[in-house]
């Protein structure tokens, strides 16, 4: 028999990414009745599609009962990511020659951070950023870029599955400080990072408009070179930069 297929596509498929999405927005794991509360799929249905996927490997059940992401999403996960790096790569390079500060791009992946690109400063003295590393969203420019793309309540999700740990004096560690500041960064259309991740590193840092996963695009450097006259300098290319890579993901797709 053929698959049912909807206006734009087989239908299966469909559920089966939606599952996914869900489990991935529920913070990596859910029950099977929170599934079928957010899904509106029958149960037999969900459970049906959730057997097939921890049989493929996509999905795992923990010994509560809870339905994960299963390990071989890592796979696609990295090679998504490393092609998104990638194409950001040359308008990353672009803003390094024009400001001389390190550019990078990160998405947010289990709730921090990810580090995909890095175009570096020729400067000597650079940041402690690399591709593949990971750092909590509330002490870092993109990440704090990333979570204005996200609802309030969405940010108090993430921060109460990660905590709000400092990474230095500067820090914010107070839920409705951090609202207040992604509050700001949505009016503005940026965020700084304020020596917050690494004392005496300051980052502005932009999200991306249209990205398939919350992704922000940012500059840094020492304080002593990245200061305010700087940031007057850098938002306007960097938000340049951010549609340029949201158009090329357009045309990719």
């Amino acid at each position: 028999m053929a698959e049912r297929t909807t206006g734009t596509g087989v239908q299966s498929v469909e559920r089966v990414f939606e599952l996914l999405e869900l489990i991935t927005d529920a913070g990596g794991s859910a029950t099977l009745s929170e599934l079928a509360a957010s899904a509106d799929l029958p149960l037999p249905t969900i459970h049906r599609l959730l057997r097939t996927l921890v049989g493929l490997g996509y999905v795992r059940q923990l010994p509560n009962r809870r339905y994960s992401l299963g390990p071989r999403l890592i796979r696609l996960g990295e090679a998504a990511s490393a092609q998104l790096g990638a194409l950001a790569m040359p308008v990353l390079k672009n803003l390094v020659d024009e400001l001389g500060e390190t550019a990078n791009m990160a998405v947010l992946d289990s709730d921090q951070a990810l580090y995909i690109a890095q175009a570096p400063s020729r400067h000597s003295m650079r940041t402690f950023t690399e591709v593949g590393r990971r750092a909590h969203t509330h002490a870092t420019g993109v990440g704090k870029a990333i979570l204005a793309q996200l609802s309030d309540e969405q940010v108090r999700r993430v921060i109460s599955r990660t905590g709000l740990p400092a990474a230095t004096q500067a820090s914010i560690t107070d839920v409705e400080e951090l609202l207040a500041d992604i509050s700001r960064i949505r009016q503005r259309g940026y965020s700084v990072d304020e020596q917050e991740q690494e004392l005496g590193v300051r980052c502005f840092a932009v999200g991306v408009p249209g990205a398939p996963t919350p992704t922000a695009i940012s500059v840094s450097g020492p304080t002593s070179r990245v200061d305010d006259a700087f940031g007057r300098r850098a938002v306007p290319l960097l938000q340049a930069a951010a549609r340029e890579i949201a158009e090329d993901l357009t045309r990719h797709r």
